[in-house]
């Protein structure tokens, strides 16, 4: 169906692209319909100025716009009908009863000529087929004959008024070349609106396909992601891992602390006399300054670091070492810091298990 000529619409030109379409060729433009247009305003400005040209009726048709054609590029039946008088050609309407009273079958006709409202569209044989060729297809649509009758029915139904083009066509190729082949048509043209819709729809599955090629590719940027997904990974145990040592931290500092003070509990029970009520040896603690406590914590440490050496004469070398090198001597003059006395305090934690695992051994 390439031979057959068939012009889209563009605008509001459908009057031209029915005529083109029923003529198969660009027989007519824009301009020279509006010139048809214009001389049919001028002949009836002339008859309405036959009854005087100071009557009310001639100046209020004066003031009104031109029913033969506007601005979008609409032209009325008359410019039509008078653009197919140049060749010869007449339009009789349907559906009246002159032409019903003939009784002629629509396939034994040439074409038709179809208007509702704004839009004119051509329905023509070509060679021994009906093509519909509306200009709002993407391209000319097979009509069968056994369907010709009910497709013209339809059209009445919705509201169409269809002319009958009486006359002879000029010569074509598309007829020619139909008179001696006939054509199928496996898919319905579409709309152009829904060609463009479909158009923008196919867009996205076109692009889903080619996310799908980069997401195989082995060098593209979604080795990317997957980088940023590692580190997002890596960090997130990091975190965790902190969150662990800060937990672990946290308990090592409270079971060091109830240590402490279970000690300093037992420094001052001993130092206190055996008949002091318990009430008593609450309020002295109590009562103990913060410096007085860090003193006695103090030497309470150092007590404890003699008698871990005079027990311990004969550890082995890495055990006096590491000892010697975490803590302090007793003698190394001022005061310890917290840190150091917290380190101390681990420490003598370690030795005393070290001890009772010693013992164990023994026993």
């Amino acid at each position: 169906m390439e031979s057959i000529f068939h012009e889209r619409q563009e605008g509001s030109l459908c009057a031209q692209h029915c005529l083109n379409n029923l003529l198969q060729g660009e027989y007519f433009s824009p301009v020279e319909l509006s010139s048809i247009a214009q001389q049919l305003d001028e002949e009836e400005r002339m008859r309405m100025a036959e009854g005087g040209v100071s009557s009310e009726e001639y100046r209020t048709f004066l003031q009104q716009p031109s029913v033969n054609m506007d601005d979008s590029g609409f032209f009325s039946i008359q410019v039509i009908s008078n653009a197919l008088k140049v060749w010869g050609l007449e339009l009789i309407l349907f559906n009246s009863p002159e032409y019903q009273r003939l009784g002629i079958d629509p396939i034994n006709e040439k074409s038709f000529i179809c208007n509702y409202k704004e839009h004119w569209f051509t329905v023509r044989k070509l060679g021994k087929q009906w093509f519909n060729l509306n200009s709002l297809l993407m391209g000319p649509e097979l009509i069968s004959d056994t369907y010709l009758a009910l497709f013209l029915a339809q059209l009445q139904q919705e509201g169409y008024s269809i002319f009958v083009v009486k006359g002879d066509l000029p010569d074509c190729e598309a007829d020619q070349l139909l008179q001696m082949i006939r054509v199928q048509q496996m898919q319905r043209p579409k709309l152009i609106g829904e060609e463009a819709a479909q158009s923008r729809d196919q867009r996205l599955p076109r692009s889903d396909a080619d996310q799908a090629i980069e997401v195989n590719h082995p060098f593209d940027g979604t080795a990317m992601l997957d980088e940023d997904e590692e580190n997002f990974q890596r960090a997130l145990a990091l975190s965790r891992q902190e969150i662990d040592m800060e937990d672990e931290e946290a308990d090592l500092r409270r079971a060091i602390q109830l240590s402490m003070q279970g000690s300093r509990r037992s420094e001052l029970s001993g130092s206190l006399p055996q008949n002091v009520p318990q009430s008593s040896h609450s309020s002295q603690t109590d009562s103990l300054s913060s410096e007085e406590l860090r003193r006695r914590r103090q030497a309470y440490f150092e007590k404890q670091q003699q008698q871990l050496q005079q027990q311990d004469q004969t550890p082995n070398l890495q055990d006096k070492a590491t000892l010697s090198s975490s803590t302090p001597e007793p003698g190394s003059g001022g005061d310890m810091s917290e840190e150091d006395m917290l380190q101390a305090a681990m420490n003598m934690s370690l030795e005393s298990v070290r001890n009772h695992l010693n013992s164990e051994e023994e026993k």
